[in-house]
């Protein structure tokens, strides 16, 4: 069975590029130009995964994601974003956003982040034994980590940050989505000072980094697994 993504976009011209770009992967389109047609949809429909544009006629973006996260707290949303609206990106992910995608878009990537949305669903509910990616591999039934073989020392705190990291793999974490996680002081340069040290650790290269990403006035991801579809079938 093929999943079914509601798009939720006002602009005919993005609705019809993303049900032709998402129809030829396999995937089953539903379409809403506004916020209440949406949730009607959703209260009628089998949906598997949203596509959220903020900017809608009759609601706010935001306050539509969040009853969203209420009504439907395991249901990835990937939200699109306009480039420049960095503040909205991040109350859009702390409000339960799995991820959001920039106008203009790539097809390519989209795709690509719709398919780790829809496998963090999957794997919410537990966590994998072992995850692995470009060489890191995180134990997480025994608490080892390991770069290309060779075991890594980390301490507690530097632990439960990379820990969460690999629980979101492929997702944005925002700051305070982070911090909150740990349970550590809020202010950013504690966190800046956590990310620097695992980069130092787990990076071949800590001032350009592949695992541990920066979002840019967002928050971090971290690389998504070894074993992620390689294919485009959703």
């Amino acid at each position: 069975m093929s999943h079914a993504i509601l798009v939720i976009d006002d602009e005919p011209p993005i609705r019809r590029l993303l049900r032709t770009g998402l129809a030829t992967q396999g995937y089953a389109i539903l379409e809403a130009p506004n916020g209440r047609s949406a949730l009607d949809l959703l209260a009628r429909e089998r949906v598997d995964l949203v596509i959220l544009d903020l900017g809608l006629p009759d609601l706010r973006g935001h306050d539509l994601l969040r009853t969203i996260r209420e009504r439907f707290p395991s249901l990835p949303v990937v939200v699109l974003s306009s480039r420049d609206d960095e503040s909205g990106k991040v109350e859009a992910l702390d409000l339960g956003a799995d991820d959001y995608v920039t106008k203009p878009f790539g097809m390519a990537e989209l795709l690509a982040r719709l398919r780790t949305a829809l496998r963090h669903q999957i794997t919410a509910q537990g966590e994998r034994p072992v995850f692995q990616v470009d060489g890191l591999s995180v134990d997480l039934v025994r608490r080892i980590v390991r770069v290309d073989g060779a075991e890594i020392k980390l301490t507690p705190r530097e632990y439960d940050f990379l820990r969460v990291l690999v629980l979101h793999a492929g997702k944005v974490l925002t700051h305070a989505q982070l911090m909150n996680a740990v349970s550590v002081s809020s202010e950013p340069q504690y966190l800046r000072v956590y990310i620097r040290q695992l980069r130092q650790k787990l990076e071949a290269d800590p001032e350009r980094p592949r695992l541990l990403l920066t979002e840019t006035g967002v928050g971090y991801r971290l690389k998504a697994p070894d074993d992620a579809p390689k294919t485009s079938s959703p």
